[in-house]
């Protein structure tokens, strides 16, 4: 929406006060001077002021029209206000501020050049209306609203690169959930689905097998659409809680269960472990739940996508020296086209180990992967922070 090319904004109004005071001051001299003139001068300083309401979308036309107003001003006034002054400040500052650092510059020092004229050249030493101090004083005056105009326009320009940067790091961190929500149920989905027409297709006729995969397809890509549906809600721009409609539950380290029964309906031999020893009393921060959490599923994802012959997988969790270590275990021993054990996951290949890595060094931790001799491991250590606590539980 395009802003209205006059607005009389608070700056603008209380820029207005000194003309107020002058106002009050030509009342009480106005046996000092003509009517002609204190009409003029009170004329000249009101436009001035009023031209300020343009400042914002003509900021250099405003500079100059307030500084003719001020040089015509002073030498026809008998009781000098300070209102005329007071509009260039705040248009030469407006200036600086919008970026027109050069004009603003040379705004300032060609009133302080019409101010030497006439006080040095124009005028006596008994005519003066500066001495050299006051003047030396304009000078520094212009000097410190220009360089404050500049610094806050330095200043806005970081704090927008900062927001656009968080704005993109949000995005990324959207984009890594949705990545991890559909390739873990998906690559479930695919084994399951896969070993059962498989299984189907050495026994025909018998449709147990087959029931209970499209059950399990069933299932995950149910849990997948509403893992989706939250993640993708928080790129929504609207108030959810204003029109009522419900998110779904940020997953944390609470539904560790939830993974470990989709991977047992795969064939795996799932157990974790949570040593809840020396945990705060708050427990962890949602962030340490999720990460720990997506960096599961992952793992998961993994050995069902690469780990060949795998029948066993350990979640443990624990806390130590202040952070929360997680680890994923299993006894696969790789399959063609992977290398040696499972060498795409240790090199980092497609986002799933690097994904992982991000996630812990996000929070100030690390994540190591390699394999045990008998298998592959996932380590991950999340430095606990103090945000939401939430609950560390897990199954048995």
């Amino acid at each position: 929406m395009t802003p209205p090319m006059y607005r009389m904004d608070r700056v603008t109004l209380i820029a207005g006060l000194p003309l107020l005071a002058d106002s009050v001051l030509f009342a009480v001299r106005r046996a000092e001077a003509s009517p002609v003139h204190l009409w003029l001068t009170w004329l000249l300083g009101a436009a001035a002021w009023a031209l300020l309401g343009l400042r914002h979308r003509l900021p250099i036309p405003v500079g100059v029209l307030t500084m003719i107003a001020a040089v015509a001003y002073y030498p026809l006034s008998s009781p000098d206000g300070i209102t005329p002054v007071v509009a260039f400040v705040v248009a030469v500052y407006t200036m600086s501020r919008a970026g027109h650092l050069v004009a603003a510059v040379a705004l300032a020092v060609t009133s302080m050049l019409a101010m030497t004229y006439g006080e040095f050249v124009a005028s006596t030493s008994e005519q003066r209306h500066v001495d050299n101090m006051s003047m030396v004083l304009f000078e520094g005056w212009f000097l410190a609203v220009i360089a404050f105009g500049h610094a806050m326009r330095v200043r806005h320009a970081y704090q927008e690169e900062s927001e656009r940067r968080a704005a993109v790091a949000e995005r990324l961190r959207i984009a890594r959930e949705i990545h991890d929500v559909l390739g873990h149920s998906i690559s479930l989905i695919n084994v399951q689905a896969g070993a059962a027409l498989h299984r189907s297709a050495k026994r025909p006729g018998e449709t147990a097998e087959l029931t209970r995969a499209l059950e399990f397809v069933r299932d995950t890509s149910k849990d997948a659409l509403r893992e989706l549906r939250g993640t993708l809600g928080m790129l929504r721009q609207v108030d959810e809680e204003a029109a009522g409609a419900p998110t779904s539950p940020t997953p944390g380290w609470e539904r560790i269960g939830d993974l470990a029964d989709r991977a047992r309906a795969t064939g795996l031999t799932v157990t974790v472990r949570t040593d809840r020893d020396g945990l705060p009393p708050g427990g962890v921060g949602a962030g340490v739940s999720l990460a720990a959490y997506r960096i599961v599923q992952e793992a998961l994802t993994n050995i069902a996508r690469h780990a060949a012959g795998a029948t066993t997988v350990l979640i443990e969790a624990r806390y130590e020296d202040g952070a929360l270590r997680v680890s994923v275990e299993d006894d696969g021993k790789g399959g063609p086209g992977h290398g040696h054990g499972h060498g795409s996951r240790e090199c980092g290949t497609g986002s799933g180990i690097g994904g992982m890595r991000e996630r812990a060094r996000a929070l100030g931790g690390d994540l190591t992967a390699g394999h045990t001799g008998s298998g592959f491991r996932v380590t991950a250590r999340l430095p606990l922070i103090a945000d939401r606590p939430t609950a560390l539980e897990g199954q048995s």
